[in-house]
Parts: structure tokens; sequence; C-alpha cells
């Protein structure tokens, strides 16, 4: 796979994706985990509110963000934008955190890696 990257997970499998909203210029945050081949969103932030910037239901206010729990929401792969023309690029953490997709370029698409193989004993 050619520009394929790695991500070093907490113990607990998630990872947070943070960006900055191309109208709004306000931070957003997601927590996703991995689990069952999967990406699966477990919270969602977001720092003030605005144009396509509501809050979840039960959303609470804390540190000024808007937190909230989505329903449970599953994917094979994310496809994050890669266009260079918004405020900043994405920022992914796990372990640690890395930047992408802060130039132009092709889009960026985050999927769980394969289990390896069992060795069948």
């Amino acid at each position: 796979m050619a520009g394929a990257l790695s991500l070093a997970l907490s113990g607990t499998g998630e990872f947070r994706l943070e960006w900055t909203h191309s109208v709004e210029k306000e931070t957003w945050r997601e927590t996703w985990a991995v689990e069952g081949g999967k990406l699966w969103l477990r919270r969602a932030a977001v720092k003030g509110s605005g144009a396509g910037m509501e809050p979840g239901p039960d959303g609470w206010l804390k540190d000024g963000y808007w937190i909230w729990e989505p329903k449970p929401l599953g994917v094979k792969e994310l496809v994050l934008a890669s266009s260079g023309e918004t405020v900043s690029g994405w920022t992914i953490c796990g372990t640690d955190c890395m930047t992408l997709g802060a130039g132009a370029g092709a889009p960026i698409v985050l999927r769980p890696c394969e289990e390896p193989a069992g060795d069948g004993g």
C-alpha cells in the first residue's frame, strides 16, 4: 500500500481526531475506538457552536467544549479531505500525535489494520 502509515494506539484501542472547523474556526474533537475490524465513534466535542457545529442530544458544556456521546456508529474507514485550503490539517493522536492533510493532496483514508492470521496451531 503506497503511503501507508501506522499509529500506535493506547491499550483501550482509542484515538482522537481533532481539526479546526473551516467556517467557524473553532476546534472539533472526536474520540474513536478500533474494535471488531471497525472504527467506532465514542465521543464528540466542539468548542463553541455555530454553522454545522451543533452539539448532539444530551450534550454538556465543560471547559468551553460542548461534549456528547453519539449513537454507536461503526465504519470500515474514515476519509479525510486534504485540500490545503482550510485553517489546519487533521491532528490524530494515539500514544503520540501527528498532523495529516495540512497541504493539498489526495484524501486520507483511516482504517483499522487487518488482524494477523493465526498460526493454525
